[in-house]
């Protein structure tokens, strides 16, 4: 095995290991913004917790974060909470920054 080839395996295995964790990270964003969705919606103890299980499911409909972001403007439209778009985009944006560190300290 060459030097070159070598360096490519290195690449691709960072490139695995790097995709592995922004796909933990989304899901665990995707949990923490159904843990607080579920706060804004009234919704506690295992009906919380089985809702945030709902946002996750719902981010493997489609490609990005539309499918997820449907499926909680939705939720909260059909309460008629006070929850703009913006807001939620705004919390996902926090909640990423959020389960990216956790992810990466293994918490």
């Amino acid at each position: 095995m060459t030097t070159f080839d070598k360096r490519e395996e290195g690449f691709e295995k960072k490139f695995a290991l790097d995709e592995e964790l922004k796909f933990k990270a989304e899901a665990r964003r995707n949990k923490l913004l159904g843990q607080w969705v579920a706060e804004k919606l009234g919704i506690t103890g295992d009906a919380a917790t089985a809702y945030a299980k709902e946002v996750v499911a719902a981010d493997f409909e489609e490609a990005g974060d539309g499918d997820v972001l449907s499926k909680v403007m939705g939720d909260i439209t059909a309460k008629g909470v006070a929850l703009s778009e913006q807001q939620i985009r705004v919390k996902m944006d926090e909640l990423m920054a959020l389960a990216v560190t956790q992810v990466k300290a293994g918490t």
